[in-house]
Formats: C-alpha cells, structure tokens, sequence
C-alpha cells in the first residue's frame, strides 16, 4: 500500500506539492474530498462539517451560566463525533493516493504511509497568499498573518488531541520540505523520487 501524507503550515504550498505529486505519480488525491466525505456520512452540512473540525469552536466558547456548558459540551461532543467518522473515512481511501492534512499520517500509523511536512518562511507564504487569493480579499498583512497562525494553531490543537504529539516535529516525517526559494513544481520531480 503506497500511501503519502502531507501536513503544511498555511501558505506553504503544501496542497499543491500533494496536487502535483499525485499528477506525476498516477495516485489518488484527497483533500477536501474527505469534509464531504464525512458530511454525506454524517448527514451533516460540508460547511458545518469543515467548521467543527477546522476551527476548534468549542475551545472559544465562553463558560458562563446558563447553558453555556451545555452548548460547549455539545459542541465538543459533534466535534469527536466528526473526528471518529473523518478517522473511518481517511482508513478506508486505500492504496497509491496522496492525503493532504486531516491528521492523515497519525490516523494510517499503522500502513506506513510516507509523511511529508511542508514549510516556508513567513514571507514566502505571505507571498504566496497573496498570489492565490480571490480578487475580492483585502486582507492586511496583520490581518493575513493572524489567519495564518490561527489556521497552524488549530492544526496543532487536532494533532494534540489525535495523537498527543506536537505537530510539525520533524522526527515525526520523513522528509521535510522547505518551499522558501522554490516554485513548487521544481520540487515535484525530486520529492517523488524520495517518495516513491
């Protein structure tokens, strides 16, 4: 079973390396495929869905009197629910794909699939945002940058309580891809070889 997960920061191109590297490798790629996954299973919204498990709503609830806890316990309580069918969904994909984030290299332990983590400076990814966002969005650079951490905070949160390792600790990929000075499609050919 060849079987290769990437977890990025925000910005890094880490969707992309996924994107082309199962391209040039013939593989299956899922990325957001998985929310809807889980949301047809589930019988829930994919917006809803990629919500609860994308953004830790219930860790910002404020505890007040009444019924707060109530609303925050639920909540915490959906968002196992959607943890537990995100982990079924992810170990039924099979073999020869590419997953992108979910925790994918935690959850398929024991396939050994070969995890990759994508990084880049804070200008690079700020670059790289930029370049790929809607022509609407007039984010700031803070506003831009707050987006970035809160979306790592989050991913590092998941990992915590998935695993209880840190993410983004490089004993826990194979390799490590820096995509700082690079176009991601000069990457592809040296990543797969690595890979494959």
């Amino acid at each position: 079973m060849n079987i290769i997960t990437i977890s990025r920061e925000f910005g890094s191109g880490g969707r992309e390396l996924g994107k082309r590297l199962a391209d040039l490798l013939g593989y299956d790629y899922y990325d957001s495929e998985i929310i809807s996954a889980v949301a047809q299973k589930s019988g829930m919204d994919a917006g809803y869905v990629a919500s609860t498990l994308d953004n830790h709503g219930w860790k910002n609830q404020a505890i007040t009197f009444r019924g707060t806890l109530t609303s925050a316990a639920y909540v915490q309580s959906s968002k196992v629910a959607l943890l537990i069918e995100q982990k079924k969904v992810i170990a039924a994909l099979g073999k020869d794909c590419i997953i992108v984030g979910r925790n994918a290299d935690v959850i398929l332990r024991e396939y050994h699939p070969f995890n990759i983590f994508v990084c880049a400076s804070k200008e690079a990814k700020l670059r790289r945002c930029r370049e790929r966002a809607p022509e609407n969005e007039t984010l700031t650079e803070r506003e831009l940058l707050r987006r970035m951490k809160k979306i790592d905070d989050v991913r590092s949160q998941t990992r915590e309580i998935l695993s209880g390792s840190a993410w983004g600790r490089r004993d826990a990929y194979h390799i490590t891809v820096n995509t700082t000075d690079w176009e991601i499609k000069e990457l592809v050919p040296a990543v797969a070889d690595f890979a494959a």
